[in-house]
């Protein structure tokens, strides 16, 4: 592929607001932000609020070279916060702000023109939580191309997904990104057993999967196609923030299998970022040229 390949980032765009104060995040955001640092044309498709924090994520995002030109204005809902709060010991929990913007996606000509248009896009369940917004996704990886691909980052945040939510997305995907945390809920959706590799082949032939990338945190990840299955232990950093490594990795993923790379030099490389965006403050630090692809 000589031109940049074209990507998005599908879903919410939303604010973490911790009693120090607020950094944007989301995962689609996060993905489409490292996805441009890595050779893409990418962009968040998604919607703010006509509020200060909406003109404040167009600003942030044109600060990091991201486009917003496919983010939507709702004049009547807010934009996307998660509240944070942090108990005596430091412990952080999370309250979703719920009918938010982005919780009201519209599919327009602009994005329909958009998705026809993709090599690549990334979607997960939380922006699936209001069914307006979950059939504008729906439609939208309907329109993409039949060769391009439709990662599904499964991302599951309680109470906002379901197992017709989870299977619903696995059937419109052409990949598979999950978590060593979220297997075991879809082992119990999917009536999966035996081990991690046989789960994932499970998985993957049930839903007709090309791919699937399953991630240890720390300690790697495995790669499972119908040819292949590739497993690497990771890089060892001194963790600083988690905060976005999981949208690095499939953001490198992404970038790399676009690149025609093989499936253990897209391995070594997702996991060679994500170590990085962990060692490092914020969801999108500046990645180095050393660990990018050529």
């Amino acid at each position: 592929m000589n031109s940049a390949p074209k990507i998005v980032g599908l879903g919410e765009i939303l604010w973490d607001v911790f009693p120090d104060g607020a950094r944007l995040g989301g995962a689609p955001s996060n993905f489409a932000c490292h996805c441009n640092q890595l050779g893409g044309d990418a962009f968040p498709v998604s919607c703010v609020g006509n509020d200060e924090l909406g003109q404040q994520t167009r600003t942030e995002l044109e600060q990091r070279g991201v486009s917003t030109e496919f983010v939507q204005t709702n004049a009547t809902y807010p934009t996307g916060r998660v509240q944070v709060t942090l108990d005596e010991n430091g412990k952080p929990s999370y309250e979703i702000i719920e009918d938010v913007a982005w919780d009201h996606l519209s599919f327009t000509s602009e994005w329909k023109t958009l998705a026809r248009s993709l090599d690549a896009a990334c979607f997960g369940s939380l922006a699936q939580r209001s069914s307006e917004s979950r059939e504008t996704i729906r439609h939208f990886l309907h329109e993409m191309p039949e060769q391009s691909l439709k990662i599904f980052d499964v991302n599951l945040r309680k109470p906002f997904y379901s197992k017709e939510i989870v299977e619903e997305s696995l059937k419109l995907a052409t990949i598979l990104k999950l978590s060593d945390e979220e297997l075991p809920v879809l082992a119990e959706y999917f009536n999966l057993s035996g081990s991690v590799t046989e789960q994932l082949s499970a998985l993957r032939n049930t839903f007709r999967l090309k791919l699937i990338a399953y991630t240890r945190g720390s300690e790697g990840s495995i790669l499972s196609s119908a040819d292949e299955i590739n497993e690497t232990s990771g890089f060892k950093v001194t963790a600083v923030d988690s905060v976005g490594a999981g949208d690095s990795f499939t953001a490198a993923l992404c970038t790399g299998l676009l690149k025609g790379r093989s499936l253990a030099e897209v391995n070594t490389f997702a996991n060679q970022v994500a170590a990085f965006v962990c060692s490092q403050q914020g969801a999108c630090p500046t990645l180095p040229e050393e660990i990018k692809l050529s």
